[in-house]
């Protein structure tokens, strides 16, 4: 096959040369010794040029015989002159590697200063409040500092921004319209430490003249500005569609959450699809939200006293002095989990559909969840779902809200009992996926009718086809922002229904 063919034992290059002799002539054997360098040099390079090609040969045909009549292992390697069958898995699998990312380009502009910010309240209040501060930097042309979370709040969650979000992911997809950094440079941070700039709290639903007019004059003169307590600082309406197409942009782009909270959100509807549709129920009945809206209906007067405190024990819960029952005919309070079991009933939810509870520790207990359990015993929760898979997240509520919302995003019905930030980011998310269900309930007028059936003023058959006929309408369809002119705080919140951002009935669905 591929054999060096030896004659006395050694290849003797004088007999070579004398050869070489004879061919070329007498008369030229005297020019070929002056043209060579050195003869041992020369006999080496020969040698390794005649091994390499050799070598080369040897391979050559081994990869020949191989495809032919070779063994399976010879096969599976890869020829560079041929591509068999036994290869094309190895092709596929190289192809399906995904591609570079390609960033976009950054955004080059003269930097106005430094702009830090601190957020408060639970995750989709801190979520919201990042959007708005990205939009403000951007069109305050400053360098916006990646965001510090609530860590004083009720549940004393002691995540940081990188135990929640994507950080690089955050800063790289939107270096084309901000800079983004993780902390200070040093030589700013100097300034910082040594109290040369300013800390503030902004004016809430402000539009973007006041940014222009009030803030960026103080960045310019104090090169770093704070800005505290950010949620509700930017207004629903009446802004530039760039800035609601920026605020967009970071919500539903920018802010991914960390690998291991997608994996496990992922695990989760896993687990719930393989057992068919399943419906999140956001049921807002926590000591905290009790305590905080003074609501205590269906409660004992132990339990009532225990709130009370509660609110007394928070200075910056600024009302605390509350009539829990006009605040409940007004719909200003949570449903009940029995309340709850009514409404689902009388929309006509299948009993046997699986619920995920998407909240914390339900006050009261099982005594207090058992109306809604016995209604629909396919009651699931996280914690029973992942069990172990849970142990990082302990006493970090806002990574367990994280899990909640992704898990709200992908169900089939979403159902808030209560329309607070959850809700409301919740339900903006789902209608940028195609309008997805949300079942926005009316609590006033469902208070009202509970309380009809129950002293049965209605029967069940009137209860249930005017629920039905309330909500027909509330079901997260296509709808514009409502504006009320000097009353922002009663306007729809940008969050919840993001219009702009929306493809509505007569264009195409966009997606991320």
């Amino acid at each position: 096959m591929c054999r060096i063919e030896e004659t006395s034992g050694k290849c003797d290059y004088k007999k070579q040369w004398e050869m070489k002799i004879k061919i070329f002539g007498e008369g030229k054997v005297e020019k070929l010794k002056n043209s060579m360098v050195s003869r041992p040099r020369m006999k080496l390079w020969m040698l390794r040029a005649l091994t390499t090609i050799l070598l080369w040969t040897c391979f050559i045909q081994l990869m020949a015989l191989g495809e032919m009549f070779g063994p399976k292992f010879l096969k599976g390697w890869p020829s560079c002159f041929t591509q068999s069958d036994s290869e094309l898995p190895l092709v596929a699998e190289l192809s399906s590697i995904p591609p570079k990312l390609i960033l976009p380009p950054k955004r080059l502009y003269k930097n106005n200063g430094y702009l830090m910010v601190s957020c408060n309240g639970g995750l989709n209040q801190m979520r919201a409040a990042i959007c708005d501060m990205v939009a403000i930097a951007r069109y305050l042309n400053v360098t916006l500092i990646v965001p510090e979370l609530d860590k004083t709040s009720f549940w004393n969650d002691p995540s940081e921004f990188k135990d929640i979000f994507d950080v690089e992911h955050f800063i790289t997809s939107l270096r084309d319209e901000v800079r983004i950094l993780k902390e200070l440079p040093p030589r700013i941070q100097r300034r910082v430490d040594q109290g040369m700039f300013l800390s503030m709290q902004p004016v809430s639903w402000s539009d973007i003249s006041y940014y222009d007019h009030q803030i960026l004059p103080l960045v310019r003169k104090h090169k770093v500005v704070q800005l505290n307590k950010t949620d509700t600082r930017f207004a629903n309406n009446e802004l530039p569609l760039e800035i609601q197409k920026l605020r967009c942009r970071v919500n539903f782009n920018a802010l991914r959450f960390t690998s291991q909270i997608e994996e496990l959100g992922r695990k989760v509807v896993k687990i719930l699809r393989e057992k068919g549709p399943f419906l999140v129920l956001h049921l807002r009945y926590e000591m905290d939200m009790l305590a905080f809206s003074g609501c205590t209906h269906g409660c004992n007067s132990e339990e009532e006293e225990e709130l009370t405190r509660m609110r007394y024990a928070y200075p910056w819960w600024k009302e605390k002095i509350m009539n829990s029952e006009m605040k409940r005919k007004e719909g200003l309070c949570p449903l009940t989990p029995e309340e709850t079991s009514l409404v689902l009933k009388a929309l006509g939810i299948d009993r046997n559909v699986q619920i995920y509870i998407a909240a914390g520790e339900i006050y009261g207990g099982a005594s207090r969840m058992a109306p809604l359990a016995e209604a629909f015993p396919n009651l699931v929760r996280k914690e029973t779902l992942l069990r172990s898979d849970l142990k990082f997240f302990q006493n970090h509520s806002s990574q367990m809200a994280a899990l909640d919302y992704l898990v709200a995003i992908e169900s089939d019905i979403f159902v808030p009992t209560y329309d607070g930030n959850m809700a409301k980011v919740v339900e903006g998310h789902r209608r940028f996926l195609g309008f997805k269900k949300t079942i926005l309930l009316d609590r006033k007028l469902l208070v009202k009718l509970i309380d009809q059936y129950q002293n049965g003023l209605l029967s069940w058959e009137e209860f249930s086809d005017t629920v039905k006929e309330v909500h027909s309408n509330r079901m997260g369809n296509p709808k514009k922002r409502v504006v009320i002119l000097d009353r922002p705080k009663e306007e729809d919140y940008f969050y919840s229904n993001p219009h702009e951002c929306l493809q509505l009935l007569d264009e195409p669905l966009r997606r991320r």
